[in-house]
């Protein structure tokens, strides 16, 4: 844990962490008053305790502090690092301590490091070197993708499978059994390395495919040989606690493994297909996880429109969007701003993916039939002030929903919808009367996910006359507008597209779509009135990021499609 101050003889007075952590929108004052309350019973430094109550990140932690101690921050992806500079730090320091030589400077080396303040590591390396350190604030991802890149000398894939005798592994030879361990580790490491979501094992005829989604797209990795489909999927079992002789119906398992100092979850899915078992594992990384409305992107009039909502003590505020496309890490991070001392928060998810301190989660269980509309109806004798509901997907859930932000009670789901106006139509369709979906509904908020072209390899270029006619944005054109292209690198894997950036549709209920939703307006009648309020349409949000030379033509048109009203 980061150290709050190295420098007893610095006269100049600086603003304490908890005032510089408000600024930065990480915490409110609630919470720091709280965690000022903790540090005098526990006597832990105060970023420890927020970072333990899951309030605030270690990288936001140390990003206030470098603030505070005004040390510099550096993009990794800008520096070449020599090998004579790499040598000066051997690789076990470099992981132990999360730090990467950058250059040298006479008797002086830079390095780049996770916690900047650590002077044990700084007194440490300045003995081993000889030299005097300076230190910069890099984030931990990027410290620990450079040391992957600079470092790494171990076996490859395709080593672990060359080193393989198909023959020894059938007799279940104690060697080859380690090498599938090997084989199952280092996938699941290259994936984590890879900042992928999700890895899938899939059997073909006569291979078995190894692909990675990275930033919302599969890739395809690996190749197995298909004589190691059984063992890797068995393997993969017994680390998820699954049945190995079962393989004729889907089985659900976790994983948790520890991968360069930090806790990972896996969730585990197998589903027998005409090949043999496919198997996904969902890659959930809670250091990764990026909470806080004000770091998911929104422009600053939707933000305060949206922290408006949920500020309201009753009614229902749906987040609308297909699969992976955030609605999850929209949703805890506006729970992480609500969960106070003072209110009872309790959420049921299928599956609950991150556990935070505070808020009491429930994971559904069909077989026992605990599903969304039983545990909503057992929270309503819970004495909840806030219910986050995983997602509406019956008339059931819909009415206890409804039922409970008509109580008193502040609602938060997900619908599975193209957009924000369409939110109020589904649940009419569901069988809810438009009456209570007018009443109730607080606003809706649809959202995607747009691929970021690469910082080291985009291209500008001038766009045609085709393109921003295809766009119906001739209104924003002009000869300077430059567009950015994905060409591709090492850095982004030759993809051309490196991170991912929200785009936002935000609806409010306002007295004249409740007049519209009780008239059973259409989905496209009640779009039309929102825009005539103000609301930005998903694909006006990503023509934006277009412009702003943040994404690429074609991450706009593959994530949005125009609806014409």
């Amino acid at each position: 844990m980061p150290a709050e101050n190295n420098n007893v003889n610095q006269t100049k007075t600086r603003k304490k962490l908890g005032e510089i952590l408000i600024e930065r929108g990480v915490i409110n004052e609630d919470t720091l008053r709280q965690a000022l309350i903790d540090q005098k019973v526990t006597s832990q430094r105060l970023g420890e305790i927020l970072i333990e109550r899951g309030w605030a990140t270690a990288e936001k932690i140390n990003l206030a502090l470098a603030q505070q101690m005004e040390i510099e921050t550096v993009n990794l992806t800008d520096y070449v690092i020599e090998p004579q500079v790499l040598a000066f730090v051997r690789e076990e320091e470099a992981r132990k301590f999360k730090l990467l030589p950058l250059f040298r400077t006479g008797n002086v080396l830079s390095l780049a490091m996770v916690n900047p303040n650590d002077v044990f590591a700084i007194d440490q390396l300045q003995r081993l070197t000889g030299m005097k350190i300076k230190s910069f604030l890099a984030p931990e991802a990027d410290i620990s993708w450079a040391i992957e890149q600079y470092y790494r000398k171990a076996e490859t894939v395709e080593q672990i499978i060359a080193s393989i005798n198909a023959e020894k592994l059938a007799k279940g030879e104690r060697e080859e059994e380690t090498n599938i361990l090997r084989l199952a580790n280092l996938l699941i490491t290259e994936a984590v390395h890879d900042k992928a979501s999700d890895i899938h094992v899939e059997p073909e005829k006569d291979t078995v495919n190894i692909r990675y989604r990275i930033d919302g797209i599969l890739h395809k990795r690996f190749v197995l040989p298909k004589f190691l489909q059984s063992a890797i999927t068995s393997r993969i079992k017994i680390m998820a606690n699954l049945d190995i002789s079962e393989k004729r119906l889907p089985q659900d398992g976790r994983i948790r493994m520890r991968i360069e100092s930090k806790e990972i979850d896996f969730r585990v899915s197998t589903c027998p297909t005409v090949y043999g078992e496919n198997t996904v594992l969902r890659i959930l990384d809670k250091s990764g996880l990026t909470l806080g409305l004000e770091a998911l992107g929104f422009p600053q009039k939707d933000l305060e429109r949206f922290k408006g909502m949920f500020t309201s003590a009753y009614g229902i505020i749906l987040v609308t969007g297909p699969t992976g496309s955030g609605k999850t890490t929209t949703l805890y991070s506006v729970l992480q701003k609500l969960n106070r001392e003072n209110v009872n928060v309790m959420t049921v998810e299928d599956p609950v993916e991150y556990q935070f301190h505070g808020m009491r989660q429930v994971q559904v269980n069909p077989t026992i039939g605990l599903n969304f509309a039983s545990a909503l109806r057992s929270f309503l004798r819970q004495d909840p002030n806030i219910v986050m509901v995983g997602e509406i997907r019956d008339l059931e859930t819909a009415e206890i929903a409804v039922q409970a932000a008509l109580t008193g009670h502040l609602v938060l789901s997900t619908l599975h919808t193209n957009d924000a106006p369409t939110a109020f139509t589904r649940l009419v369709d569901m069988g809810v009367e438009p009456f209570l979906v007018s009443s109730s509904l607080l606003g809706v908020l649809a959202q995607r996910l747009l691929r970021k072209v690469c910082d080291k390899c985009r291209e500008e270029y001038a766009p045609t006359p085709e393109i921003i006619r295809a766009l119906r944005c001739e209104e924003l054109a002009s000869p300077k507008v430059k567009f950015s292209r994905a060409k591709g690198c090492k850095v982004c894997s030759n993809t051309g597209y490196r991170g991912r950036i929200g785009i936002y549709e935000l609806l409010s209920n306002s007295r004249k779509i409740q007049d519209s939703v009780l008239k059973k307006a259409s989905a496209n009648e009640i779009r039309m009135m929102a825009k005539q309020e103000g609301m930005t349409t998903l694909r006006d949000a990503a023509i934006e990021k277009l412009f702003a030379g943040i994404t690429t033509v074609e991450e706009v048109f593959r994530v949005t499609q125009e609806v014409v009203v």
